[in-house]
């Protein structure tokens, strides 16, 4: 995702900014998708494994970007204490 892009994104629901996450971080969030342990904001539980993220900075919300394209649909945000 290009840089400037990033730069000028926030979180809808706060406004916070967001960073894209690890390589990792996905890895292990993918697990949890797995395992059937992950759901959205509005209680859905997540099915399909994430290739790529974006994480607020105060790391509370992960929304996925599919094809490209960052979903930040409030209902759909991954609250990460879980």
């Amino acid at each position: 995702m290009d840089q400037e892009f990033l730069n000028v994104l926030r979180c809808p629901k706060t406004q916070s900014p967001f960073e894209l996450m690890s390589t990792e971080e996905v890895t292990k969030l993918n697990r949890a998708i797995g395992e059937g342990k992950i759901k959205q904001v509005d209680g859905a539980v997540v099915k399909k494994p994430i290739t790529e993220a974006l994480i607020t900075r105060d790391h509370k919300t992960v929304y996925r970007i599919d094809d490209g394209i960052p979903i930040l649909v409030i209902e759909q945000g991954i609250p990460v204490a879980q």
